[in-house]
């Protein structure tokens, strides 16, 4: 793995500290990835700070870019929305974030 777009799924799955993303962010981590992970992703896995100090961490660490959806994203959103005729902004959003970086996507 080079790099990869990570999704809501994939962040659960760190918070839960399911065996295959803990052994993925170890690997990006030693050797120098980059792991993006659309805003919308924290915004969908983000319910109660108190309980989730391990997203928290993993959100702070220097492999993880944060790519918010600002207004040239959101255009191309809705294009492939339509395109696709569905609804899932967020899903959408991590597709337009790999298919720019030609990365692939992590998920659960």
């Amino acid at each position: 793995m080079n790099s990869a777009v990570i999704d809501t799924g994939a962040l659960i799955a760190w918070e839960r500290a399911t065996r295959t993303m803990v052994a993925l962010v170890a690997e990006a981590r030693a050797i120098g990835a980059t792991l993006t992970v659309p805003a919308g992703c924290v915004a969908q896995a983000w319910r109660n700070p108190r309980r989730q100090a391990r997203l928290a961490a993993l959100l702070r660490r220097p492999e993880i870019d944060i790519v918010p959806l600002d207004a040239s994203d959101a255009r191309l959103v809705g294009v492939l929305l339509a395109s696709t005729q569905t609804t899932d902004t967020v899903d959408a959003h991590v597709a337009i974030c790999a298919l720019r970086l030609g990365q692939p996507v992590l998920t659960s």
